[in-house]
């Protein structure tokens, strides 16, 4: 969950902080206090974009600091961690920071470390669940009702997710086989140069052709060289033969003159390595082929090499390994297309087994969502009747459909907001209204599920009042029993089910508007509440009517 929020320089917020607790925590204020930019922040440090505009006017940067216990959670949060290389939580405590710059890109830090956005949304799916007039919009996609579906009941797509992979790759590999189709032109033709690939015998021996054929073409001077320089290197009157004669001086020398026996020692050593060095000369050299029969044969197949590079290799390649890939390529393409009809045939048989078991995997997965159905749409009807709709009616359709990677099955939730109009696509008859309170009853139902920590709900209670506004504080204080709830509300029938009531307050100090929260207790929350409330009547009936409203939120 979230425990606490460093907000500074971020649009009218010089300098917040704020002190979150679980369960139900409201956020109220007057209209234009801040607490969208709260709410901001929030979604900040969850990762949401941003860029300089947001900064307070004048500032150099902005920045945004959360400090979460992910004690409950701490398997999955380090998991994440460990995959983007960063330190795993302390004591079950992750911190975030994000800093905006007015010079350019933001910086993002995770437990002090430098990281990414990408790394912070992916630690965000782990953390919360976010909700607004934006988000309930997503009530309205089959996407997330599909989630919502198997969520409710633990549908697990795992093996069914395996058999769809497995189907399309195998449909890959059929088209990359169709895409390979050759006329008989082009077979023949890649029949003849296969022939002469393999006719020339072209072999990794062949890497070092040239410098053969270098050599047997001045055999002659090279022994000459060579039977000079081994002349002089040799034992019989060569520097070795030299050295070695030289050990009794160094020897005797040394009797008198400590530093020759010194001498001795090196003289001894660069003996062995001129002999080490003879033996080289002389051990190449016995490699060296005058023969001109041998001669006329290394020119004959350096001429064939060269001919089918010039041919087959493009681009300035000439070595021997990457003419034998084109070889092995050709080759395996002539293969394949002599094999055409039988592999064709092989793979399409394959995909018809791979299609059986995804269609048989569907059928698990569609009964299993169909009982999901039953028991989310009497769940969700027994949140919706708390929430106002006293005769609504709410179904989940599912229709057979195409296989896909999320299963066969066309998921809608229907909707029947009043008796006598038949029911239809959520998408299709929901006012704004009506959509922020389905989802919360789905909320309220999935809370039970395992999910992110932290539910945040921004003004999901906007269009409505009275006892409907009362319900629905009642639901979001029954999720924070289960997630830590965060919610703006202008709803005082709402506030007062919070554990945590934070007011957001705006003031004007040497003419720069600043923004700070506090939480409120006591009398103080009376006199929020009573505000909110407001109508023009009496203050001494407003606050008594508060308080009656705080002491019925305990009952």
């Amino acid at each position: 969950m979230l425990e606490r929020l460093l907000v500074s320089n971020l649009a009218i917020v010089e300098k917040a902080e704020v002190e979150f607790s679980r369960g139900l925590n409201v956020l109220t204020g007057e209209t234009g206090s801040g607490k969208s930019v709260i709410m901001g922040a929030v979604s900040l440090v969850f990762g949401a974009r941003s860029d300089s505009s947001a900064l307070r006017d004048g500032a150099g940067d902005s920045k945004v600091e959360a400090v979460f216990d992910v004690s409950d959670k701490a398997d999955e949060v380090n998991a994440v961690l460990a995959e983007a290389g960063l330190p795993e939580c302390d004591g079950g405590e992750l911190i975030v920071r994000r800093v905006l710059s007015a010079a350019g890109a933001g910086k993002v830090w995770v437990n002090d470390s430098r990281t990414t956005l990408a790394t912070l949304k992916s630690l965000s799916a782990h953390l919360v669940d976010i909700h607004g007039a934006r988000a309930n919009q997503n009530l309205l996609e089959e996407e997330f009702q599909r989630r919502a579906l198997d969520l409710c009941g633990h549908v697990d797509l795992s093996a069914y997710s395996k058999a769809w992979a497995a189907l399309v790759a195998k449909r890959v590999e059929i088209e990359e086989l169709l895409g390979t189709l050759a006329s008989e032109d082009e077979l023949d033709m890649l029949r003849y140069q296969v022939a002469e690939l393999e006719g020339a015998g072209v072999s990794q021996d062949d890497e070092d052709l040239k410098e053969r054929h270098a050599a047997a073409a001045h055999a002659g001077e090279i022994l000459e060289m060579a039977n000079a320089i081994s002349d002089v290197l040799g034992d019989d009157g060569g520097v070795a033969d030299s050295l070695i004669r030289l050990q009794p001086r160094f020897n005797q020398l040394g009797r008198y003159f400590p530093e020759a026996s010194e001498w001795a020692a090196e003289a001894d050593e660069i003996t062995l390595k001129v002999q080490e060095l003879s033996r080289s000369v002389a051990g190449a050299m016995s490699k060296i082929d005058a023969d001109p029969a041998e001669l006329d044969a290394l020119d004959q197949r350096l001429s064939v090499i060269n001919r089918l590079m010039r041919k087959y290799l493009k681009g300035g390649a000439n070595s021997v390994s990457q003419l034998l890939e084109v070889a092995e390529a050709k080759s395996r393409r002539l293969k394949a297309m002599e094999n055409f009809d039988n592999t064709l045939e092989t793979l399409r048989k394959e995909e018809a087994r791979l299609l059986e078991l995804v269609e048989e995997e569907g059928a698990k997965i569609t009964r299993l969502r169909a009982a999901s159905a039953v028991k989310l749409a009497r769940l969700v009807m027994r949140q919706l009747k708390d929430l106002g709709f006293l005769q609504a009616k709410f179904y989940v359709s599912l229709e057979p459909s195409k296989a896909a990677r999320h299963g066969m099955d066309a998921v809608s939730f229907m909707f029947e907001p009043n008796p006598g109009e038949s029911a239809r696509k959520l998408a299709d008859i929901a006012s704004s209204g009506e959509i922020a309170r389905v989802m919360l009853a789905l909320k309220s139902v999935l809370a039970m599920n395992d999910g992110p920590g932290t539910v945040v709900f921004d003004e999901i209670d906007a269009n409505i009042g009275g006892d409907v506004a009362r319900a629905v504080g009642e639901k979001m204080r029954l999720v924070g029993e289960k997630r830590q709830v965060i919610a703006i509300t202008h709803q005082p029938q709402s506030a007062v089910f919070a554990a945590n009531h934070l007011v957001v307050s705006k003031s004007v100090v040497n003419g720069r508007t600043l923004t700070s929260v506090r939480r409120v207790d006591g009398e103080e929350r009376v006199s929020e509440i009573a505000r909110m409330l407001g109508g023009g009547i009496k203050r001494s009936i407003v606050c008594e009517h508060a308080r009656e409203l705080l002491e019925g939120a305990k009952n």
